[in-house]
């Protein structure tokens, strides 16, 4: 349905070093646990899947990778630099909030609702950020603008707001905005569950060829069809832990674990 993502939208590194790495990531929110100590690592160029029940843990963690939450306990990296802190020794001292903004500027991030400004048009909601974060000059942010929005099928629809989209073209201009900064990491929190379903289709295509140009994705869904098909690694979560992981189509057809097994069972 729409052009391709070329691979310069995405550059992937040829590095040794994974894109994210959990160590012992713990997180609280007062006396609930969420996160019980994650231990993972996504490599670069990767699309990485997080299923599970509600309530798991997907989320919260997903939020730590950008600093959004702060981790409690363990190391949290992205392409090899700590997440929100700096270490010195053995200590780890808390990052200001402008270093934490210019981190965060490289991780793209979609989530369940589309949080567009209502008072923009689709193309001034793709140019915004790369105008006033990245100091990008207005022709040229709309010029990429427009071609990120042809890439998700929505040429035709720059100079509409967001109530005049449907919830799964307002969900492909979210990833063109978050693709509009030129991360290196993107993350989708559950990107359709707020999608009717005959517009899951075209939100899973866009992400099909954005996998397909190199860009490194961490995806929780519940959309197991595509963790199958364009997934290339899966972790599979319950009460903040990591209960298995592997390949997709591994899992999914011969889940390990007895509770990877019952969750299966109902959603698949």
């Amino acid at each position: 349905m729409t052009e391709k993502l070329s691979t310069t939208d995405a550059p992937v590194k040829q590095a040794a070093v994974p894109m994210v790495k959990a160590e012992g990531v713990h997180k609280s929110y007062g006396p609930v646990e969420v996160l019980k100590g994650i231990d993972l690592e996504v490599k670069q160029g990767e699309v990485f899947c997080l299923i599970g029940p509600s309530g798991s843990g997907k989320s919260t963690f997903l939020r730590c990778i950008n600093h959004l939450e702060k981790i409690n306990a363990g190391r949290l990296y992205v392409d090899g630099e700590l997440v929100g802190y700096r270490q010195k020794g053995d200590k780890l001292y808390e990052l200001k909030d402008s270093e934490v903004a210019l981190k965060r500027r490289d991780i793209g991030m979609v989530f369940q609702r589309f949080n567009l400004f209502p008072h923009m048009t689709a193309v001034e909601n793709v140019m915004e950020a790369p105008v006033q974060v990245r100091g990008k000059n207005r022709a040229e942010a709309k010029e990429r603008a427009m071609a990120l929005l042809e890439r998700v099928g929505l040429g035709d629809k720059a100079g509409n707001y967001p109530s005049q989209l449907s919830g799964g073209q307002q969900q492909r201009v979210a990833i063109a905005r978050a693709l509009a900064m030129e991360p290196k990491l993107m993350l989708f929190d559950e990107p359709t569950s707020a999608l009717d379903p005959e517009l899951v289709g075209d939100v899973l295509d866009v992400m099909r060829d954005l996998a397909e140009s190199g860009m490194t994705m961490v995806v929780v869904t519940h959309e197991m069809g595509f963790a199958r098909e364009v997934g290339d690694s899966l972790v599979f979560m319950d009460g903040g832990v990591v209960v298995e992981s592997g390949n997709p189509r591994d899992v999914l057809t011969d889940p390990q674990q007895e509770r990877t097994k019952a969750f299966l069972s109902k959603v698949l």
